[in-house]
């Protein structure tokens, strides 16, 4: 039953640890350490994960090896690309929007496209008032 109870929780933890690191993936940071992280929970106890993090982790060393083997100036276009591409996915979750907001910039471009999907849901009109009809 211990064996059983391990094996869930290594599986549900690394899963989240997993999610969370393809979320982290388009911002700066450790996104792929996240994920390596998270497949490593799951290959303790799953052979699936464990073949599955050898793979991420060849091709991952591939790309870097090959970023490498590049001049200057195609690792700078490289680079560049992957900050706009960023950019790009903190402008539409309105990232640009709240920080500005925070330091008083009102610039309607900063606002996200997606923004009115984003917003909580108006409130509720209260119902309208029930007069009992009197005889």
């Amino acid at each position: 039953m211990l064996d059983l109870s391990y094996r869930i929780t290594a599986g549900v933890l690394g899963t989240a640890i997993v999610i969370l690191g393809i979320i982290a993936l388009p911002a700066p940071g450790p996104g792929w350490a996240i994920i390596f992280l998270g497949l490593g929970v799951l290959a303790a106890e799953f052979r699936w994960a464990k073949r599955l993090l050898h793979w991420v982790r060849v091709r991952y060393d591939a790309w870097v090896a090959w970023m490498h083997r590049r001049a200057r100036p195609v690792q700078l276009l490289v680079m560049t690309l992957i900050l706009g591409l960023v950019a790009v996915c903190a402008w539409l979750v309105g990232v640009f929007d709240t920080v500005g907001g925070w330091v008083g910039i009102d610039w309607a471009w900063l606002e996200s496209p997606f923004k009115p999907m984003m917003a909580p849901p108006p409130p509720a009109a209260p119902p309208p008032d029930v007069v009992p009809e009197v005889r």
